[in-house]
């Protein structure tokens, strides 16, 4: 087999071909063009998790080898064509095996036989899941993130680059929208095959006069923000010389061609040079370096909290709190606190990024970037979240004021968020990431920022967001998957949950076009559904769905802990208990007295419902005492229960009673007439 190296060669010296630049725009528009017809579905979207279809950073490679030399435009015959394409996928499939076989090439025998060896830890192993991982962000919030990211260096901007964030975002936009509509012809010569070469570059081409008409926009400031992300016409990439050197084209994606146009291949990553490009900008000024790092860490904590607080409400978000033992002096800080009846979350903000020679493979650049965007980052929040649960220390907001944390907290979690795309980062972190879980403060979830956004748009509500918090840190090193928005999707369909008898659950890139597809309709106004059949369609219909908006609404710890269990059950199981539940109000409303059922899961947990308008006095002990009862006969851990007005099926009063079962003569005498509960 050949090496990676001479592979890469041999592509090279395709990529300088006359006339190959339309082979790579027939290679985008094929794997990268999403077509539909009136509604977008998810099936419209499979083909681009098909495993046949080039990935982003391999359309990249072939781009930043083509600008090497100077570009022929000439059309080629249908047949040299089809003959660059073949070449190119076989090639580009070859690479990827010659680098999975290099893999176990450097691995050490010797080392294989020591049982604390770990393989997955070495530069050889991930360089194959950082160059070929999916993609952790979304074209549209690289664009609309770059306005908060560089807002407060929009002076700076337009000082020296003659632009605002703002202006270089809209361009970014009408760019993307002005391809769309150049698109039907490009479709119909993909439905032609290669029979018509000349028709797949002009839908990538576009002048400044253009974007300037269609963004309304003044030409002139047009003209600079294009001329800012376009290979410099005297640079050949003369560095990019191996798979995983820099490319300029990632960083300048936009080309100029001839007849004084510009050409662009992927709008993703014109979307991400936006979102990236400006900061790397900044740090070449030695004036402006300190306040651009500033401002870089500010926008990773202050979109976090933003997005917090459109789920948990502002009041129950704080950031940068403060943590003083008791003479005063400063143990910690947290970037973002969130509070939510008996749950805290802990969320430590870090803008460190995987450097390029980490993605080339070098070990020690690789665990460097680990310890200094993640690592330290969890180790600060557990450091934190320890203080909290020893509970002797001040916590102080930035005013100065002090926070009253809730009384018996049941779980901290740790939130590690970073503010750029990381390359197999969920990978990383199950290789690297050391922590030491309590049985209060839970495993580190590490996300960057966009997966925060897609979790906060999607699970919308407190209950639903912490739910899903508590389930994916429930499985720290049992869920395999290239990005945390494929588990996302995954929850979103199916309801994250695995028995102790699995030891892993593998998940797909496919999964993830549930949610990529809602995603688009609601931030691109694409037509199609909004959310994806599964928990958030069927849930909120049924009873069991409106007492959990009760729940939410009251964020009482006596019945929060209730809220986390109604979410974890199947959809059968929600609609047979609200079916009950409906049977019990009509007969309480009917005769006027108390009626109850029950439901349990033996040895875990299980919920008692009482339904009536007794005097609180009456009805409350009356449930305590039965759900005391209910859970000593089913030897549960825990028990919740429930008291409901019949009229409406409002929530009247929670209670939940968590301690290990313990045998007692007493119970067992004052249980012993008392009927089983229906699973």
């Amino acid at each position: 087999m050949r090496t990676v190296q001479e592979l890469f060669d041999k592509l090279a010296s395709i990529c300088i071909s006359p006339g190959y630049v339309h082979a790579i725009a027939y290679l985008c528009l094929r794997d990268t063009m999403i077509s539909y017809s009136g509604e977008m579905k998810t099936e419209d979207m499979q083909h681009l998790y098909s495993g046949k279809q080039l990935i982003r950073t391999e359309i990249s490679v072939l781009i930043g080898l083509m600008i090497k030399h100077d570009i022929d435009y000439n059309i080629p015959t249908p047949q040299i064509l089809e003959e660059y394409v073949e070449t190119t996928d076989s090639l580009l499939v070859q690479i990827h095996d010659a680098m999975s076989a290099s893999i176990s090439d450097g691995l050490d025998s010797k080392k294989l036989a020591d049982k604390d060896f770990n393989p997955f830890t070495s530069g050889a192993v991930l360089r194959e899941p950082i160059f070929y991982g999916a993609e952790s962000a979304y074209g549209f919030q690289y664009r609309d993130f770059s306005t908060a990211k560089y807002g407060r260096d929009d002076q700076w901007l337009v000082e020296n680059k003659g632009f605002s964030i703002q202006a270089a975002r809209n361009v970014v936009y009408a760019i993307s929208r002005l391809r769309d509509e150049k698109s039907g012809p490009m479709l119909q010569a993909l439905r032609k095959a290669l029979e018509n070469a000349g028709m797949f570059l002009p839908g990538n081409t576009f002048t400044a006069q253009e974007i300037a008409d269609y963004a309304h926009m003044d030409l002139a400031i047009v003209e600079r923000i294009l001329v800012a992300f376009a290979v410099p016409q005297s640079a050949r990439n003369e560095q990019f010389k191996a798979l995983l050197d820099f490319n300029i084209s990632n960083a300048h994606p936009l080309i100029f061609t001839p007849d004084g146009k510009y050409l662009l291949f992927h709008i993703c990553s014109l979307a991400e040079a936006l979102y990236e490009a400006p900061f790397y900008w900044m740090i070449d000024d030695k004036n402006y370096v300190s306040t651009a790092m500033r401002n870089r860490g500010l926008f990773t904590e202050q979109f976090a909290a933003k997005r917090l607080s459109q789920v948990f409400g502002e009041k129950n978000v704080l950031s940068n709190i403060d943590i003083f033992e008791s003479k005063g002096t400063k143990l910690g800080e947290i970037d973002v606190l969130v509070l939510f009846g008996n749950r805290a979350l802990i969320l430590q903000a870090k803008s460190k990024r995987l450097t390029l020679e980490a993605r080339s493979g070098n070990d020690l650049k690789i665990r460097d970037d680990f310890k200094k965007s993640i690592q330290d980052s969890s180790d600060q929040a557990y450091h934190c979240a320890q203080l909290m649960e020893d509970g002797k220390c001040l916590f102080k907001d930035a005013s100065g004021n002090i926070v009253s944390l809730p009384r018996d907290l049941k779980r901290i979690y740790i939130l590690c968020l970073i503010s750029d795309h990381y390359p197999a980062l969920s990978f990383q972190v199950l290789q690297f990431l050391k922590y030491t879980p309590t049985a209060k403060i839970s495993p580190p979830f590490v996300m960057n920022v966009f997966t925060l956004d897609a979790m906060t748009e999607m699970l919308s509500s407190p209950l639903h967001l912490l739910s899903y918090v508590d389930r994916r840190t429930g499985y720290p090193d049992k869920i395999l998957a290239s990005d945390e928005l494929t588990v996302l999707s995954h929850h979103l369909k199916q309801n994250l949950w695995l028995d102790d008898e699995y030891i892993m659950l593998n998940l797909h890139d496919d999964i993830s076009a549930d949610l990529d597809k809602a995603m688009l309709v609601r931030r691109e106004g694409i037509p199609g559904k909004d959310t994806p059949d599964g928990i958030l369609t069927w849930f909120p219909a049924t009873t069991l769905g409106r007492m959990l908006k009760a729940i939410e609404a009251r964020s009482d710890p006596a019945i929060v802990d209730l809220g986390f269990m109604l979410l974890t059950l199947s959809e059968d199981t929600v609609n047979d208990i609200s079916a009950i539940i409906d049977l019990i109000t009509e007969r309480a409303i009917a005769d006027g007295k108390n009626h109850s059922t029950h439901g349990t899961d033996r040895g875990r947990t299980g919920l008692t419902i009482h339904c009536n308008d007794d005097l609180i006095e009456i009805a409350r002990p009356r449930l305590q005492n039965h759900c005391y009862a209910r859970k000593y006969t089913e030897h549960a851990q825990t028990w919740f229960g429930v008291c409901l007005r019949p009229r409406d099926q409002a929530l009247r009063f929670g209670i939940n009673l968590d301690f290990p079962w313990e045998q007692s003569d007493a119970m067992d005498l004052r249980t012993k007439a008392m009927e089983k509960p229906s699973k």
